[in-house]
């Protein structure tokens, strides 16, 4: 190992570097988190006062305690989706452009898979429009890819055509594919150094972290591929529960189920973890159940079991 803030540490560079490469990028900057990857993103592209647009279900809005606001000191436009999927038109009308009056876009957000879409995949078409937009206007484009490697084992299309129309991507190694901990953000290399002042700004410069980083190698390596046992786990207790009294189980798309409940989520959630079942509410009668590397067939068997003794 090395010294990770003076770029010394072996491990850590051989991942940014595979990285970039495998999503054809030029540059790439590894973090501890998907929320920091997200916020220094945001913050290197943009400057305060500007306006950034983002879905209105959006990770970056939901669940990473009002970073664009006091980190960026930017303003947030949002955006309605069908199931995460902006319509393009609607993106194009909320930008605006500086004025004496208005504060400028600056930058568009986009998650794919969306979270709380229930890992939905956004079209690709709908990718290449953003791109078109963000042209037309000057804007830049981020990707909050966390669990784009999903979307593009799904769609059967190589990393590097899933993230082509995006500047700056973020992605995440400690989810599907299985690393302890760290996500990466890839774009140009003048970006991409930015990027490093915010990392060291908010204190994410790891100094020796080559022993995660070697993690996450094995992970690209290795667990890419698998996220179709994931895909094929969800669907299977899908299916499992249908048709159980109170739950409304979605049709997953990746690897993520969402539920809808006639009584309150949070009390699904106390009840089934007595039975070594966790979960997470995303809302007072919807909670979210995700498959990934440590979910077995024997697993997911014993959820739909033991969600069947208690819907009786």
């Amino acid at each position: 190992v090395g010294d990770d803030v003076l770029g010394d540490d072996p491990s850590v560079t051989a991942l940014e570097e595979k990285t970039a490469r495998l999503l054809g990028k030029e540059a790439a900057v590894y973090v501890p988190s998907g929320t920091m990857s997200n916020q220094i993103g945001i913050a290197s592209w943009t400057k305060p006062a500007d306006c950034i647009i983002a879905e209105e279900e959006a990770h970056i809005l939901f669940y990473e305690c009002g970073g664009p606001a006091v980190l960026s000191n930017v303003m947030t436009w949002t955006v309605a989706s069908e199931k995460g999927a902006m319509d393009p038109e609607l993106v194009e009308r909320r930008i605006t452009k500086f004025s004496i009056h208005t504060p400028g876009t600056t930058l568009l957000c986009v998650e794919n898979t969306h979270n709380r879409a229930g890992g939905s995949i956004v079209p690709l078409e709908y990718l290449t429009a953003y791109r078109d937009v963000c042209d037309r206007h000057g804007i830049g484009l981020h990707l909050d890819g966390a669990r784009v490697w999903n979307a593009a084992v799904k769609l059967g299309i190589s990393m590097q055509e899933a993230v082509a129309p995006f500047d700056s991507v973020s992605v995440c190694l400690s989810k599907g594919l299985g690393a302890p901990v760290g996500s990466v953000l890839v774009g140009p290399s003048e970006f991409i150094e930015r990027a490093r002042l915010w990392r060291k700004r908010l204190g994410g410069g790891m100094r020796q972290a080559g022993l995660i980083a070697a993690a996450g190698i094995y992970a690209l390596d290795h667990h890419i591929e698998r996220l179709a046992d994931d895909h094929a786990r969800a669907m299977r207790l899908s299916e499992g529960l249908q048709g159980l009294p109170g739950l409304r189980p979605h049709a997953p798309e990746t690897n993520i189920v969402l539920v809808d409940t006639d009584e309150p989520a949070e009390a699904w959630s106390e009840r089934m973890e007595t039975k070594g079942v966790r979960f997470f509410p995303t809302g007072s009668n919807r909670f979210r159940m995700v498959t990934h590397l440590e979910v077995t067939n024997d697993g997911v068997d014993y959820a739909i079991e033991a969600f069947r003794a208690e819907a009786k």
